[in-house]
């Protein structure tokens, strides 16, 4: 699982948060959630299962988000009745089971793919303070309501160069979004530089992801064509990059 970064938004609930992306499991606290990932064709309605591992009472609070990329290829989130959690909180005993479902309320079908993430939070138990302070641990879901007739992922890609910085910027012209994972680039003679392991992020459709290589990697040595490695949901890809002239 992978941080990435989040808009600021205001949160009823004083402490320590814990945000986890969805990644090979949503697990955190003695709360599980299931499935990690929501991808909806034709549909309006799906399920969240929760499970309480543990052996005390717990309570979650379920809330949607629309998620959009802004124009400086960053995540946005903004509170949204487009989709609704029901209930939007829970109660669960030691051991046990709970299922929400999640309803999209626009009656038209959706243009392309609409992209939302639902955040599952584990509210603090006033038994279990660490210290005085409240922790709030966070599980965070993307959901996808699609068209029958949403279009692959056309992604391409270019190294963007001012004011002696360097980003990696994709830019998917298709309905379909693609995750990201393992991104790095590549030149002709095997140098690269990375922007992670693991999950990086997504690129929403008809949006701009952006991202900065990893402390230390230095885009500069590159020399010659550069390619992007990186793992998708399709499998790998290894695609040439458009370079710009530096500003």
């Amino acid at each position: 699982m992978t941080r990435r970064s989040l808009p600021c938004l205001r949160f009823p609930l004083a402490g320590v948060i814990l945000t986890l992306l969805a990644g090979t499991a949503a697990e955190a606290g003695t709360m599980q959630v299931s499935p990690v990932l929501i991808d909806l064709v034709g549909q309006q309605t799906a399920t969240l299962h929760l499970r309480n591992t543990g052996d005390q009472n717990l309570s979650a609070q379920i809330r949607v988000f629309k998620w959009s990329q802004n124009a400086a290829g960053e995540d946005h989130l903004e509170p949204t009745e487009d989709v609704a959690a029901s209930p939007p909180m829970a109660s669960l005993g030691p051991r046990a089971d709970y299922v929400v479902r999640l309803v999209r309320q626009t009656e038209s079908a959706p243009s392309g793919e609409e992209s939302y993430r639902v955040f599952i939070d584990e509210l603090p138990n006033p038994l279990t303070r660490m210290n005085g302070v409240a922790l709030v641990i966070r599980q965070s879901i993307p959901v996808f309501f699609a068209s029958r007739e949403r279009t692959p992922p056309q992604v391409t890609w270019r190294l963007e160069r001012a004011a002696g910085k360097a980003a990696l910027v994709g830019v998917n012209a298709g309905d379909r979004r693609v995750r990201i994972s393992d991104l790095k680039l590549r030149d002709e003679q095997g140098t690269d530089v990375s922007f992670g392991a693991g999950l990086r992020g997504y690129v929403l459709g008809h949006s701009t992801a952006r991202w900065k290589p990893s402390q230390g990697g230095d885009i500069g040595k590159l020399r010659g064509h550069v390619f992007v490695d990186a793992t998708t949901e399709g499998g790998a890809i290894h695609v040439a990059v458009e370079a710009t002239a530096p500003q």
